[in-house]
C-alpha cells in the first residue's frame, strides 16, 4: 500500500491530488441557511373577548407592520439579514393551534408572502383565555426549531387576563429558564361589556397585569394599545424593537 496522501498505483497523480481535495475539504455547515438574527412566535389571542371587526384589525395590524419599511429595514440591518416568525393562535387550554410555521423573513417579497397567508387564514377558536398555553406553545415550536440564532422571543398580543389552563406566571418562568425572551402588547378594552368587565380591566389595568404575569427575560416590556385601529402601529414599533434589539415606550395609544 502507498503511503498516505501517494496515489494509488496505477491512479494519475493529477486525478489522485482531485479526489484527495475533496476528500479533506471542510464540510459545509449543516444550518448555514437556518442562520438568523431572532427567532420569534407570535402568540396571539383569539378568545370571545375579541369579536370579528377586532381580529380583522389585528390581521390587518399583522400585515402592515410586517410589510412596512421600519421593520424590513430592523430585518436587513441584522447580522444575517434574516428572522424566522411563526404564528399561533390560542384561546382555552385545549385551544391552541400554529397557524403558520415557521417562516424566513429576508426581504419585501418574503414579507408579503408572510402576510398573504396570515390573512388568508381563518380564524381558529372562541374560548376562553389560556395565555400560559399560547406561552407553553410558543416554548414548544421555539425547542423544534433548529434554527441558529442568538435570540428566542415569545411576543404575546392580548387583551385579557389568563382565565384557563394552568397559571401563566409558572409558563412565563419555564420560558424563561429556557433562555426566551416573552413580550407582551395589551389591548386595552375602554369599552368592555359587563361580563368580561374584570377579565379586560383587571386592578392595577392589563399592561401591569402583563408585566406582573406574561412577560419575562433580558429587555422584556409590555406595549399598551388603547385601539384596535392603531394596532398596526403599535406592532411595528414592537417588531423593530424584537429583531433589532432596541428599547421602546411602554405605552402607545392613538387616544390616550
Amino acid at each position: 500500500m502507498p503511503p498516505f496522501g501517494m496515489p494509488p498505483f496505477g491512479m494519475p497523480r493529477p486525478g489522485w491530488l482531485l479526489l484527495l481535495g475533496l476528500v479533506l475539504a471542510p464540510l459545509p455547515r449543516a444550518h448555514a441557511a437556518d442562520d438568523v438574527d431572532v427567532a420569534l412566535v407570535l402568540v396571539t389571542d383569539v378568545s370571545r373577548s375579541i369579536d370579528d371587526s377586532e381580529f380583522k384589525l389585528e390581521k390587518d395590524g399583522y400585515a402592515a407592520a410586517f410589510t412596512s419599511k421600519p421593520v424590513l429595514d430592523a430585518i436587513q440591518g441584522g447580522t444575517t439579514g434574516k428572522i424566522a416568525v411563526a404564528y399561533v393562535e390560542f384561546a382555552s387550554s385545549f385551544e391552541v393551534r400554529t397557524v403558520l410555521d415557521f417562516t424566513v423573513i429576508h426581504d419585501a417579497a418574503s414579507a408579503k408572502q408572510f402576510v398573504d397567508k396570515l390573512s388568508a387564514a381563518p380564524r381558529s377558536f372562541w374560548g376562553r383565555t389560556a395565555i400560559s398555553a399560547g406561552v407553553d406553545h410558543g416554548v414548544q415550536l421555539l425547542a423544534e426549531s433548529g434554527f441558529n440564532t442568538p435570540r428566542r422571543v415569545i411576543d404575546v398580543c392580548g387583551d385579557g387576563t389568563n382565565n384557563a389552563g394552568r397559571d401563566v406566571g409558572e409558563a412565563r418562568d419555564d420560558a424563561v429558564k429556557a433562555g426566551i425572551v416573552i413580550n407582551g402588547l395589551a389591548i386595552i378594552n375602554d369599552h368592555p361589556v359587563s361580563w368580561t368587565f374584570a377579565h379586560v380591566q383587571p386592578p392595577g389595568g392589563l399592561a401591569n397585569y402583563y408585566r406582573e404575569n406574561v412577560t419575562g427575560g433580558s429587555g422584556s416590556f409590555v406595549l399598551e394599545v388603547h385601539d384596535f385601529a392603531s394596532f398596526g402601529e403599535a406592532m411595528t414599533r414592537k417588531l423593530v424593537s424584537e429583531i433589532a434589539a432596541r428599547q421602546v415606550p411602554v405605552r402607545f395609544a392613538a387616544d390616550p
